[in-house]
């Protein structure tokens, strides 16, 4: 049972044995919101926005209330745009997170979607440092049906990714998908590898459109939004892939995400197959959930 199936059940029995919207109430929904990781922060404010909409509004209706803790909730998740920029040619998106956390799966499926859209795509193996990382994006290439440029394992990243550039423009490439080296987000060398591969797309290709894509596995819960901040300050992030969403309980770390750190999600993986990252909709997402 994913995240979606658990907290939905857990608030169809919030709301089932609803009577009116009084303290008890609100508080057994904040210890809710509180297990399903969205951080005592968020909870905390989601729900004395909830208890204020209620008294001001005089909602009595379990519908209205409900309704009132969709839109509350759907407010803090909306704090920019979804969409990927892919507006230049070429569009450049780089996948980074600590290892582990399915990147190169997200790169493939993406791939795969571009692909699909007409777009041509242009995989870079710039993790250069995990044995056998450009071997596993090599296969995802071959079943996105996407081009791959890769090096040697111990390879310089920056000199894979000037490859990937020079290439993608010669190419007449929509879209580069750089992987990066799983990071753990205290090693200062790591965080200055991003910044060079950063300069690298700047004096490369001025002016293209950049995505710079935080992934984070679902049920690490409050651990991601650890991760989460220090990329952050490390990479200045545009997005965050949030991968295993179909295999947690944990999920509401979207909101706290959103709420503290003001990056939206972008993607959500919800499965092993291509077609399984999804483009990340938080009206949907609410409606899922309540």
């Amino acid at each position: 049972m994913g995240f979606f199936d658990k907290l939905k059940k857990i608030t169809t029995n919030l709301f089932s044995g609803f009577t009116e919207a009084d303290e008890a109430f609100f508080e057994e929904l904040e210890e809710t919101l509180i297990l399903a990781d969205l951080g005592m922060n968020t909870a905390l404010e989601a729900v004395e926005q909830l208890r204020q909409r209620v008294r001001k509004e005089k909602l009595r209706d379990q519908e209205e209330v409900k309704a009132a803790l969709r839109d509350i909730l759907a407010e803090m998740i909306s704090v920019g745009d979804t969409a990927l920029d892919l507006s230049t040619q070429p569009a450049v998106v780089l996948f980074i997170g600590v290892n582990g956390v399915g990147k190169t799966t997200s790169i493939g499926k993406l791939g795969s979607q571009l692909k699909a859209e007409g777009k041509r795509v242009l995989f870079c193996a710039a993790d250069t440092f995990r044995a056998a990382a450009a071997d596993q994006l090599q296969i995802w290439a071959e079943r996105a049906g996407c081009e791959l440029i890769r090096q040697h394992e111990g390879a310089d990243p920056g000199a894979v990714l000037f490859d990937a550039l020079q290439a993608a423009k010669a190419r007449n490439v929509d879209v580069v998908l750089c992987d990066t080296a799983g990071r753990l987000h205290n090693k200062a060398n790591l965080m200055a590898e991003l910044s060079k591969l950063s300069k690298i797309i700047d004096r490369e290709c001025p002016g293209a459109a950049r995505e710079t894509l935080l992934v984070l596995d679902a049920t690490t819960g409050q651990n991601g939004l650890i991760q989460a901040k220090q990329f952050q300050e490390a990479a200045g992030l545009t997005g965050i892939v949030l991968t295993k969403l179909d295999g947690t309980a944990k999920g509401g770390i979207v909101v706290a995400i959103a709420r503290e750190l003001g990056v939206p999600v972008k993607l959500a993986g919800v499965g092993e197959g291509l077609g399984d990252l999804k483009p990340f909709d938080a009206r949907e997402y609410v409606e899922a959930i309540i």
